[in-house]
């Protein structure tokens, strides 16, 4: 919308300018990344060395979305309530003081304080200074277009106050804060609060059958108990989670299943849904099929081929010496160690239920073999015998283009937790979308609670967003503030709420963790719901396929894009 740029945003930019040390950085919020030397990183990686006779160009930085010129006076359902001033809940803010509708952000901090944030401001990252990657081509840099097409505020800070790293976008980490703290603080529409909120009752209320205004619940997985006692209150107290135990996910099509195979544990599957597939045959007939006339995959690599029947699950066989060189190098692999706000009783009682295959290793050699990596019931269809171990892994989505691993809670350090799975055969050049974790988080059960529009699944005026719905990074916090604070002030002014495309990386997230189909209850519930993030496994083949994973990405791009653009035209979205 047409207008000043908001106060926060001014001073930000105007102590840029005039090299003030107080605000951003010069080198962070005007010319883009730039290495010790002052030199440019995007001339660097195009090949072409900066030269310090000439002066450098000046590049045209993407601007901060522009506010209102004056605060308006808004009729209709109500003010906006958003709770929490995270990533999430400041870009939900933001959103909607955009289009008109006056809003009040609660923030707890510095009131009270949580075990990882050091600051009071927004947007505060507390963990790593990167959003990830930037290139069109992959999945987070197509969700950060989407994102920049929607007018982030994040990501326009983001870029404003990003520092030298390759081909992600990361921050200079006060900077960002600060930019965002400035830029919501001055918006006109927007009235901050500190102050803790404990009781959602008051949010709530209705009058007349209509709600006061609609209340946005961004509150993260650092959400206090109070407010956290509150959320379960109106979940239920089976679909609000504290701890989270995330398997290991890779691509469908990165296993290499010449050394995998498809099988379910004693031919269970398929034949017991009624699908009369081959895995109801027994072996001596399935190893006597007409090629003609069965659709069993083939062993290309083998001779004579070997067929395979259909199975739910698949497998990576490991031998004895294969299991034994696994287990010593997860013993010897680096482990994260849990914070000292997630070693209570509570924490204790729930990692002893859901062990990491890194604490049954060190328990015994043999743990694993007897626990998420035994073979009873299966047969290597290569040498007909059961092999000394296996890993097994499950269809994770729709689509079947992504695989959990199963029963396989770990919590090593990432870069040796990818050494070590990279050891299970079949997974050596494995493309993995998550790794496995295990830690306090705060987030409901988005597939039974919400809808893809992210409001409450029987009342239009309440929203979550932000990691507290089950999405993973930074960036997907910031998508479901965006789309919540798109939606509410929509509500606001009579129009219905905007549907996202599943072509698109926001629509599909928000449909994957609004609809994704129970995985069973290894993590000590009863429908496995767990977090995701951001990746192209989410999103539905090209028509026609494309096999070039290159090409592939580059097609998912250019459709997501188009997409999106068709449906904000078609949804009258500004």
């Amino acid at each position: 919308m047409p207008g000043a740029t908001p106060r926060g945003v001014q001073k930000v930019a105007r102590t840029a300018a005039s090299g003030s040390s107080s605000s951003v950085e010069p080198s962070q919020t005007l010319r883009g990344p730039q290495d010790e030397a002052g030199h440019s990183t995007r001339e660097r990686s195009s090949g072409q060395h900066p030269n310090p006779d000439k002066p450098e160009p000046k590049r045209r930085q993407p601007p901060l979305p522009k506010s209102l010129h004056k605060k308006q006076e808004f009729r209709g359902l109500g003010a906006i309530v958003v709770i929490g001033a995270g990533l999430a809940g400041s870009e939900a803010a933001w959103q909607a003081a955009q289009r008109g509708v006056p809003v009040t952000l609660y923030e707890m901090r510095p009131v009270r304080m949580t075990p990882a944030h050091q600051t009071d401001r927004m947007a505060e990252l507390v963990c790593s200074n990167s959003l990830g990657s930037n290139l069109p081509d992959r999945a987070l840099g197509l969700l950060k277009n989407e994102l920049r097409r929607l007018g982030s505020l994040i990501i326009a800070c983001a870029d404003r106050t990003a520092v030298p790293a390759g081909g992600a976008l990361a921050v200079g980490r006060d900077a960002f804060s600060r930019a965002v703290t400035e830029a919501v603080e001055g918006h006109p529409n927007i009235t901050v609060r500190r102050e803790e909120i404990t009781n959602l009752s008051p949010f709530l209320i209705r009058e007349g059958g209509r709600g006061v205004g609609s209340t946005i619940i961004a509150t993260g997985p650092l959400t206090s108990p109070a407010l956290a006692q509150a959320i379960r209150q109106l979940a239920g107290q089976d679909y609000l989670y504290f701890f989270d135990a995330m398997a290991p996910i890779v691509t469908a099509e990165s296993i290499d299943m010449t050394v995998a195979f498809r099988a379910s544990r004693y031919g269970r599957g398929a034949e017991e849904r009624g699908s009369g597939g081959a895995g109801a045959r027994s072996e001596e007939a399935v190893k006597h099929a007409d090629v003609q006339s069965t659709n069993l995959p083939i062993y290309q690599s083998t001779n004579p081929p070997i067929y395979q029947p259909p199975g739910d699950y698949i497998n990576c066989p490991l031998t004895r010496e294969e299991y034994y060189a696994f287990v010593e190098a997860v013993n010897a692999a680096e482990k994260i160690s849990l914070r000292e706000f997630e070693q209570d009783d509570e924490a204790r009682r729930y990692f002893e239920g859901c062990l990491p295959i890194e604490v049954l290793a060190a328990r015994s050699a043999e743990a694993l073999a007897f626990g998420p990596m035994r073979p009873v019931g299966l047969r290597d269809p290569r040498t007909g015998k059961r092999p000394f171990a296996v890993v097994q892994l499950r269809q994770d989505n729709v689509a079947g283009t992504l695989y959990n691993l199963v029963g396989f809670q770990i919590n090593l350090k990432w870069g040796d937790q990818e050494r070590v799975l990279r050891m299970i055969p079949g997974l050596a050049s494995a493309e993995f979308v998550r790794f496995g974790q295990m830690h306090r988080n705060t987030f409901i059960n988005s597939r039974v609670l919400l809808r893809s529009t992210l409001q409450w699944r029987d009342r239009e005026d309440l929203f979550f967003a932000g990691q507290i719905t089950g999405t993973e990074g930074y960036v997907g916090s910031t998508a479901g503030g965006l789309l919540a604070g798109l939606n509410a002030a929509r509500l606001a002014h009579g129009a219905p709420p905007v549907t996202l495309p599943p072509t698109t990386m926001m629509g599909a997230l928000f449909y994957y963790i609004t609809h994704v189909e129970p995985v069973g209850g290894s993590m000590g519930r009863g429908d496995g719901f767990q977090p995701m993030k951001a990746n192209f496994g989410l999103l539905p083949d090209l028509d026609p396929p494309e096999r070039n994973k290159r090409q592939r990405y580059a097609g998912y791009t250019a459709r997501a894009l188009a997409d999106l653009e068709a449906a904000l035209a078609a949804q009258q979205v500004s």
